[in-house]
């Protein structure tokens, strides 16, 4: 009996009817920010924020063991998040075409959303992240995807961590909807088609996708910030 074969990509809509809702998360302090610039990859973050040049390798090339916090005396705080999961050993032996550096370099060009609670509250749950309290931004998949489709690209895997084992990994990990195995990969169930979704540039019409904000914790405590008026749908 020959293995069904299934042809690659993925359309907005059909997305969207296996991941309703995209996860964002944020430092807790973030949403002024958000609300004022959208969400922006660490790359745009240290050119807004104007950081010197000569600095922003350590930020953008390295892998970050704590938090970076930037002032601006006109943007006020920004916080970048530490990449403790990935440990730089395990990372280079799981890379086929790049290096640690440039894998680094592509993670800070991106904007990251988890598109289920359970890879959410995973992540919300491990050891770097277990009790803060952290922004969640609840996001539209269908408007988000139908606006971004260009940008958007989907992940097989946490590329951010390589604990307790580094999958292979490397540039063509992530894919264009319109490349990627997501028939093939649905037979696994929808923690498996998609682990990670990420867009290749800044979101600063955001609001335009936004359901909910939240801060939230791994124990589950929530407090709501604004709901769906933000984008626009009362009652979403």
């Amino acid at each position: 009996m020959t293995e069904a074969k299934f042809e690659p990509g993925v359309t907005p809509e059909v997305f969207a009817s296996t991941y309703p809702r995209l996860y964002h998360m944020a430092h807790e302090d973030a949403w002024p920010q958000i609300q004022r610039y959208g969400l922006l990859s660490t790359r745009s973050i240290l050119r807004l924020w104007e950081v010197e040049p000569s600095q922003r390798p350590r930020i953008e090339t390295q892998i970050r063991q704590s938090q970076v916090e930037l002032w601006h005396p006109r943007r006020g705080k920004a916080v970048i998040r530490d990449q403790k999961p990935m440990q730089e050993s395990r990372l280079r032996a799981a890379l086929v075409d790049c290096t640690p550096e440039e894998w680094c370099q592509l993670l800070n060009g991106k904007v990251f959303f988890w598109p289920s609670k359970e890879r959410l509250h995973t992540h919300m749950a491990a050891r770097g992240n277990r009790g803060k309290r952290h922004l969640v931004l609840t996001m539209d998949t269908r408007r988000l995807a139908a606006a971004y489709r260009g940008e958007i690209t989907l992940c097989a895997m946490n590329s951010g961590n390589t604990i307790p084992f580094a999958q292979k990994r490397g540039k063509g990990s992530f894919m264009k909807m319109k490349d990627y195995p997501f028939q093939a990969r649905r037979k696994r169930g929808a923690y498996w088609t998609v682990a990670e979704v990420a867009v290749n540039s800044d979101i600063p019409d955001v609001l335009d996708f936004v359901q909910s904000v939240n801060c939230m914790t791994s124990d589950g405590e929530v407090c709501r910030i604004c709901d769906a008026a933000v984008a626009g749908e009362p009652g979403a």
